[in-house]
């Protein structure tokens, strides 16, 4: 294949790419992003459930920190549905973009560290955080998408720094801090999950009491 026609072929599959997601609907893109974030959240708790069922030491549950040290856990959010129902629809996506944005570091420090922790499904685990780090990656990318769709002039993204670089030396430290940010994730996307699916409720105009 010629220059020229390599060029030709990577515009063309491009335009294609282009022409597909511009011509997708705004309620089909909610209906995937829900499902994508559906299986993140089931994801998350298959693989806090692998850790803990066995090989956790007890020590473990002694060490793990308090829910509100997750880095997420200055982000302002509505508590429950109600709430949620109540906030406007560029602010719920934008709640939900800033979370998906914080857990890219983190969910690249646990898939970079899943291979060598000291427990017996080291494999499954490792499998598993790969499968949720190609599926928060095709959510973010789904959401950005959707955030062009419903033409929305604001992108108030919140920053939430993630300074951690290492789950520690010790193998019961590793494990454990492993395990934290494994549980504050698993918060943070049935958070994500739960906004999704408002807005989808939203964007097929059902009626609040049927969200």
């Amino acid at each position: 294949m010629t220059q020229g026609s390599r060029l030709y072929f990577a515009v063309t599959v491009l335009m294609c790419a282009f022409v597909s997601i511009n011509g997708v609907g705004l309620n089909d893109l909610l209906e995937r992003a829900s499902q994508l974030s559906d299986k993140l959240h089931s994801l998350s708790t298959s693989l806090t459930n692998d850790l803990v069922n066995s090989h956790f030491p007890p020590v473990g549950r002694v060490m793990m920190p308090r829910p509100s040290m997750c880095h997420t856990s200055s982000l302002q959010i509505p508590n429950d549905k109600d709430q949620a129902l109540k906030i406007p629809e560029d602010e719920l996506l934008s709640l939900a973009r800033s979370l998906l944005l914080a857990w890219s570091d983190p969910l690249a420090l646990l898939s970079s560290e899943a291979s060598s922790l000291a427990h017996p499904e080291r494999n499954t685990i490792n499998s598993k955080t790969k499968e949720l780090q190609d599926n928060i990656n095709s959510l973010g990318a789904g959401l950005e998408h959707v955030f062009h769709k419903m033409g929305s002039s604001s992108d108030n993204l919140s920053s939430l720094p993630f300074y951690t670089n290492s789950l520690g030396q010790d193998k019961t430290s590793r494990l454990v801090n492993f395990h934290f940010l494994l549980s504050c994730f698993r918060r943070d996307s049935h958070k994500i999950d739960s906004f999704l699916k408002v807005l989808r409720c939203r964007a097929a105009k059902k009626r609040p009491e049927m969200c």
